[in-house]
């Protein structure tokens, strides 16, 4: 064994990183800065680097937060016995944390999360679509649309449909009227979505249920779905816009706080009202882990109608870490802070 101390490195995008590539790239600075938000949790996250230092150090562990740009040479010379590479923020396109775990695994390094192959599927929402849709997982059947033309038609749907960007999250791209009740509305939608992010859209049959995050931090090695937090999501609407989550996180966060604007969505435990929903959940995220490779943290996304019928929306490799639900799903099912339960995470996988 390296009479080197163990480390957990976490490796981070900043904003202002994406947002200056991005407009060198031909974006406008304001649609940049609504890309980038996407990359909050970096920002919300560097306030409590110090808290992150001590937990690991009460824990043995010594703690080193990276930016992207400087991880190529920060992981070149770590010791693959005693480091642990947590990756904060993936990307394939706009954002590169997807960089990360590829980084990682080239330097023979141990990580938290799934394989960089999932990092890069969980960004092309309809290509993961037909992925989960082959492993007979109940996710509505997506059309594709590219600037006012179809490249895929999307099936019939008396609800109609709802219209999202394929590549970016964090509600980018998605706007009041992003339900649209007519095929012709969602391919004004998928030019609006080009000229403004040079992004395809997703179209999905509308389906009808509440908003549900179910939330998954392996604190142990052994842990199972067992330990999946599941929660609806109220945030007093039908769906979460882009206006809703840039009043919740990184400087246009803090920026609603100061205004009086800042209002965290509800949350509510599935389980109480609808645990038969809640043990179909645990059931799909067991079929995800075992079939597709999710591990150790993530998070997935629902619809759940009145009748417990589950629908599937996305998953994501890196859930927002400092974000409210992530805390609370920390306190609830661990009792731990986020840093405290981040380094007592990366202490059982590095003495396993």
């Amino acid at each position: 064994m390296s009479s080197r101390k163990p480390k957990l490195i976490l490796v981070y995008e900043p904003e202002k990183a994406c947002i200056d590539r991005l407009v060198a790239d031909g974006h406008l600075p304001e649609r940049a800065a609504e890309i980038a938000s996407y990359l909050a949790q970096s920002t919300d996250i560097a306030p409590e680097f110090d808290a992150l230092a001590a937990a690991c150090l009460k824990r043995g562990l010594s703690f080193a937060p990276v930016a992207l740009d400087d991880a190529a040479s920060a992981l070149a010379g770590e010791d693959p016995r005693v480091t642990l590479v947590w990756t904060l923020t993936d990307g394939i396109a706009y954002f590169r944390g997807g960089a990360a775990p590829a980084l990682a695994r080239l330097n023979g390094l141990k990580v938290i999360g799934a394989d960089d192959a999932l990092f890069a599927l969980c960004q092309d929402k309809f290509r993961a679509g037909a992925v989960l849709g082959a492993l007979g997982l109940p996710v509505p059947q997506a059309g594709l649309a590219r600037d006012g033309r179809w490249l895929v038609e999307p099936p019939a749907s008396p609800a109609g449909w709802f219209v999202k960007p394929n590549r970016l999250g964090a509600k980018i791209g998605i706007w009041p009227d992003s339900h649209s009740g007519d095929l012709g509305h969602a391919l004004e939608l998928s030019r609006r979505v080009f000229a403004a992010y040079r992004d395809d859209v997703v179209v999905q049959p509308y389906v009808a249920g509440r908003n549900v995050r179910a939330s998954f931090l392996g604190l142990k090695p052994d842990t199972g779905v067992e330990a999946l937090g599941i929660a609806f999501v109220d945030s007093g609407g039908d769906f979460q816009t882009m206006a809703d989550s840039l009043a919740l996180y990184g400087d246009t966060g803090e920026a609603a706080k100061a205004a009086g604007k800042y209002m965290e969505p509800v949350l509510e435990s599935v389980a109480d009202s609808q645990p038969g929903a809640a043990a179909t959940i645990r059931r799909i995220a067991e079929r995800l882990v075992t079939g597709f490779g999710l591990r150790d943290v993530f998070s997935i996304d629902f619809r759940v109608e009145a009748d417990d019928h589950v629908h599937l929306i996305e998953f994501e490799v890196c859930p927002g870490l400092p974000c409210f639900d992530f805390r609370a799903y920390c306190r609830t099912q661990w009792g731990l802070s986020l840093a405290d339960a981040m380094a007592e995470t990366a202490a059982n996988r590095l003495s396993d």
